[in-house]
């Protein structure tokens, strides 16, 4: 199998919220990407500008990023066509996506969306966020995100272009995913998956288990309501001997959109699990759910963040009293 690693730059509205279009907040202005074989080395590259067509000013966090005046971009051609090219050059080979961080693909498919061309998938896209597998691989705090220029610092990785291109972002982090599969090969088992299209049906469904936690990605509800009251979101399971668990703690939240839980396997202790509610762009909802293993320490802190929803629920509710009066 190839991967794919890609990089796009993007522009967005370079005046106030009001001009932005809500179907396409970020226009696709350049993609980059490096083609890798299943023995590490690179084989094929792609760069090519696309020519504006929606925000013909580039915003000023844009154009500092990239040092170029919308005027060079002029000479691009327009977004289908270049990503038309884009996929033929992936070509027919069973191949990954790698980009760095998890934001590259939604907005190449919502480019693709708005200008009507094919999905790239009707349901969630699997790839490889290599910026969690850098954190995975080398950092203690599995939660910290490093810029790609940090990454390739640590791995003292020769700098011999600029950064902040299509192209050399793509570049670098070729570089930084070899490093990686020659030196770590057995993260690459935690794939990400890109949710523009989230899952419609039950059966397309997302259930994966990973060395020290497992994801469950619903279909898609009509309400959260709806959501919360499905046996499967709502469940919670030992992702190591599948048993069915009594929870601890319920299922609460401090915010409407991050519930958590606490559940107790006799075989392998303290289960984690949480819940994000994500909104699509039809205004209704899918979740995703993590569950892991944690220590008793760990456990505690959930019944103290439990504590804390209280309190605050209780303060909310006796504002609300208090301001109808």
């Amino acid at each position: 199998m190839n991967y794919i690693v890609l990089d796009l730059e993007w522009n967005q509205s370079a005046a106030d919220t009001a001009a932005v279009i809500p179907d396409l907040p970020f226009e696709i202005i350049e993609i980059g990407a490096i083609k890798i074989n299943d023995r590490n080395a690179m084989i094929s590259e792609f760069s090519e500008l696309v020519r504006p067509q929606v925000y013909h000013e580039l915003n000023r966090i844009t154009s500092r990023l990239i040092h170029m005046q919308i005027q060079e971009f002029e000479r691009g051609k327009p977004f289908c066509e270049v990503a038309e090219r884009f996929l033929e050059w992936c070509g027919d080979e069973e191949y990954r996506f790698c980009t760095w961080g998890p934001s590259d693909l939604t907005e190449l498919q919502r480019n693709m969306q708005y200008y009507g061309m094919p999905p790239l998938s009707k349901s969630p896209l699997a790839f490889l966020d290599v910026q969690k597998i850098y954190t995975l691989t080398y950092e203690e705090d599995k939660k910290t995100r490093h810029t790609l220029e940090y990454a390739v610092d640590a791995l003292r990785i020769d700098k011999d272009i600029p950064f902040h291109r299509a192209f050399s972002d793509a570049y670098y982090t070729s570089k930084v995913l070899i490093k990686m599969l020659e030196e770590a090969p057995e993260k690459f088992s935690y794939l990400s998956y890109d949710l523009f299209h989230p899952p419609l049906t039950r059966d397309d469904e997302i259930k994966v288990q990973f060395e020290t936690y497992a994801k469950y990605i619903s279909r898609v509800f009509r309400s959260k309501t709806e959501a919360l009251a499905d046996r499967e979101v709502i469940s919670s399971k030992c992702y190591l001997c599948h048993c069915n668990l009594r929870k601890k703690i319920k299922w609460f939240t401090s915010n409407g959109r991050h519930y958590y839980c606490l559940a107790y396997c006799d075989k392998h202790g303290y289960l984690k699990g949480k819940l994000r509610i994500h909104r699509t762009e039809g205004e209704k909802v899918y979740v995703v759910k993590t569950t892991r293993l944690i220590s008793e320490e760990e456990a505690e802190s959930i019944s103290v963040k439990r504590i804390h929803a209280r309190e605050l629920r209780k303060r909310r509710k006796k504002y609300k009293e208090e301001g109808s009066v």
